[in-house]
């Protein structure tokens, strides 16, 4: 088995609100992985007296123990439970109503020697590859399917759509968002690898069009994390025009795992 992960902030000096995790147990049966993308909030604008990677660090943490730990939970209990307990650990100092309270993308794997178990709430990309060398894209597209009066600036999006019925979800302090979550299973035989990324690393395929998925988990094979991490920063600085920028942030946190099964 081989796995490999990178990660790495979008402006420098300022801390990285990406997290990611894998664990192997020691029977050499199993394995998984978390990885999560926290979400930034305006300055000053959250409710909460505690930093974004503070609470990606926790739920991130929570998730890694409760996936390897539990396995007669379903990753939509275990993140339901994750959310609940990260909640719990500042109820009594932070606003946990405000709409931008600490929040973030997930996606979790958990695999054993018959399945392969996923879970992606939000824009974070999963994709599998098959034995034969076809690959599959898990997707959380609410996000893109917004109407176009939602996305006429970023606050508007978030006020009128953000963890609401028609607009999308992300894990922050309701556990019942958990049942929002697109899940599945794969036979294990019919999985050879898998890549995990935030939308900073899948950039190269979304937004700069630079191959599909099969070719974005080819980087990912010859390259490892880093290596597509690379080529989307020289992407982004080449970009001086914002052909394909835009509005966007011209870095974002970016993080990528790989696992060889």
């Amino acid at each position: 088995m081989r796995i490999e992960l990178a990660t790495a902030a979008g402006t420098p000096g300022r801390p990285n609100e990406d997290w990611t995790a894998t664990a192997l147990p020691a029977s050499g049966q199993g394995g998984g992985l978390v990885l999560l993308d926290g979400v930034t909030p305006p300055q000053g604008d959250d409710g909460c007296v505690h930093s974004v990677p503070w609470f990606t660090a926790r739920l991130g943490g929570a998730l890694v123990e409760l996936s390897g730990s539990r396995r007669d939970l379903t990753l939509r209990e275990i993140l339901a439970e994750s959310i609940r307990h990260t909640a719990d650990s500042h109820r009594s100092l932070c606003d946990l109503s405000h709409v931008r309270t600490p929040q973030a993308t997930v996606v979790v794997v958990r695999w054993d020697e018959a399945w392969v178990e996923h879970l992606v709430l939000s824009d974070s990309v999963l994709l599998f590859e098959s034995p034969g060398g076809d690959v599959h894209a898990v997707l959380d597209d609410r996000l893109d399917r917004l109407p176009p009066e939602l996305l006429v600036s970023e606050a508007v999006a978030d006020a009128r759509a953000r963890n609401k019925e028609g607009g999308f979800f992300t894990a922050a302090a309701d556990p019942d968002v958990a049942d929002r979550a697109v899940t599945g299973r794969t036979p294990r035989a019919e999985v050879r690898a898998l890549a995990a990324m935030t939308d900073g690393a899948s950039r190269w395929t979304e937004m700069f069009g630079e191959g599909d998925w099969a070719d974005c988990l080819g980087v990912l094979e010859k390259e490892g994390p880093q290596g597509l991490i690379d080529r989307v920063r020289a992407l982004e600085d080449a970009d001086t025009e914002r052909r394909r920028l835009l509005r966007g942030k011209t870095h974002d946190d970016a993080t990528a795992v790989y696992a060889r099964l």
